[in-house]
């Protein structure tokens, strides 16, 4: 019954119209970029005319339908060079607290420079239509401007599965008793205190968007989309969230209608790996443990103390290391250790002799790992980082290392348990299985939705009526408000009724006086 239901899903895309189809992503951080990258071209692939704004371009692009790619030139070099002078590795030091006006300051200046680059410039003013416009929702919500501007239903890639961001956008409720906020350091399981840094944090994060981040944005908006409609029309006028995320890959959280799941959409079939690491990871029999801090991180750049633990730890294991090494020499290598400036994660990851992946518990890599069912040493830095590792310890496919605890110790004890003890490689394999386990595969569900939106014209009958309530009444404080006032007004009528019932009591009694 499950192959009848998935034969029909996929006939439904293959007689799928096709559709001309915007998509702008202009975050200048491969994660980022592959992503849309990803979701751009699974759509060019089922026949559709694709456009992509893009700060980097594909080399390999589709060979079916239309993919066309507008470059955002210089983002991509801007960006390595702000990269190189930040300490990224500091960023562990920094605090949510302060970091979220950061992010939506640097947020707002990249929304600017998009909009003012002359190729985004030239494409608004080409008279151009398409059918839908696709963003990724972090904190550029100026670019909503896009789709008013072409008359397109809106559709939002979430890339930090649902957040506060994106739940604030279409009404979804997040409990904060038990839906940590992406940026926190916090697991599913919170005492008293980790939900008070919750709560309060999640309100802080309301009051900077409504107070600091919507009206700069609202600015930009209305300077390079004089013609659209009113900017908070807009930002509430969101047809679907495709949300980069699954039960497999994180808690199980509430969605409204209009929230679709397509965690692990970018993973593709594993490609044939090249020789030399072909024959290094074949003939690894004792095993292979693989070693990436992702894309932004970058392994050379580790403090020399951090690098060094990391060096001795290894030199003792009789296990071969595969190692994500962005320099031509790494001082003091072993023997047993061998580099990449770049490697393919993915058929690496899906070759049977790698026991283990140490990363830094970004969210694609989290994807990965699970979709091979290899176990995981998070060492977790910044943004959603810490979280994913929460969940990595929580569902016992891995552990957790913090930036500052590494050590030789530390990270042979670690790396001990992960090694010798097979619950993990199990609990590994089972996410796996809950990963695989879906009626059609995560790009596919993708697609049909695109296309569902279009074929409904945004469809609207998937929203739900609290995104036009104003947050008074979608929080209920006017309700609550006359609930207070109700019993203040019981309670002062109940104490004066005591009072004047007890005055009667007490009253001392007039005895009368008999004349004799």
């Amino acid at each position: 019954m499950k192959s009848f239901f998935a034969l029909v899903f996929l006939v439904v895309l293959h007689n799928s119209k096709c559709a001309k189809i915007l998509g702008v992503f202009p975050i200048p951080v491969r994660s980022h970029y592959s992503l849309g990258n990803s979701l751009m071209k699974g759509l060019a692939e089922h026949g559709h005319d694709v456009t992509i704004v893009t700060p980097y371009i594909d080399k390999n692009p589709p060979k079916k339908g239309s993919y066309r790619q507008i470059e955002l030139t210089g983002f991509a070099e801007a960006h390595e060079k702000h990269r190189k002078n930040m300490k990224m590795f500091d960023m562990e030091d920094m605090n949510s607290f302060v970091s979220l006006p950061v992010f939506l300051s640097i947020a707002t200046a990249g929304a600017e420079l998009t909009l003012n680059h002359t190729n985004v410039q030239n494409l608004l003013h080409s008279g151009e239509k398409f059918d839908a416009v696709i963003l990724p929702q972090f904190m550029n919500d100026a670019h909503k401007g896009f789709a008013a501007h072409f008359d397109a239903p809106l559709i939002l890639l979430s890339p930090l599965g649902a957040n506060t961001w994106v739940n604030m956008l279409v009404a979804n409720p997040s409990p904060t008793s038990y839906v940590p906020d992406a940026l926190l350091s916090l697991s599913s399981q919170m005492t008293f205190c980790d939900r008070l840094t919750n709560t309060i944090f999640q309100v802080y994060s309301h009051l900077l968007n409504h107070l600091l981040a919507f009206p700069k944005q609202e600015k930009l908006y209305n300077q390079y989309f004089p013609n659209n409609p009113p900017f908070y029309d807009v930002l509430y006028n969101t047809s679907i969230v495709l949300v980069n995320s699954h039960p497999s890959l994180s808690q199980p959280v509430p969605y409204v209608p209009n929230m679709i799941d397509i965690g692990g959409f970018h993973i593709k079939p594993a490609k044939t790996l090249p020789d030399d690491l072909q024959k290094f990871l074949d003939d690894s029999k004792e095993g292979v443990i693989y070693f990436s801090m992702g894309s932004n991180l970058r392994s050379a750049e580790l403090p020399p103390e951090k690098r060094d633990v990391f060096l001795s730890t290894f030199a003792k294991m009789k296990m071969k290391i595969l190692w994500k090494w962005e320099e031509d020499v790494l001082p003091g290598q072993p023997k047993n250790v061998k580099l990449g400036k770049w490697l393919p994660q993915q058929e690496i990851l899906a070759h049977p002799n790698v026991k283990l992946f140490i990363t830094h518990g970004g969210l694609l890599s989290t994807t990965e790992t699970i979709f091979h069912g290899v176990p995981v040493l998070a060492i977790p830095i910044a943004g959603d980082q810490k979280l994913n590792a929460h969940r990595i310890v929580n569902e016992g496919f891995g552990l957790s290392l913090g930036y500052k605890e590494i050590s030789e110790q530390t990270l042979t004890q670690k790396l001990d348990e992960l090694l010798n003890n097979s619950k993990y490689a199990k609990n590994a394999k089972k996410r796996s299985e809950i990963f695989h386990d879906r009626l059609v595969g995560p790009m596919e569900t993708a697609v049909y939705w695109v296309e569902y939106v279009i074929r409904h014209r945004g469809a609207p009958h998937l929203k739900v009526a609290g995104v036009d309530l104003p947050w008074y009444k979608y929080m209920l404080v006017d309700v609550v408000g006359v609930i207070f006032i109700a019993l203040v007004f019981n309670s002062y009528l109940f104490y004066k009724i005591t009072k004047k019932i007890c005055s009667w009591f007490s009253k001392p009694k007039v005895q009368k006086v008999k004349r004799s």
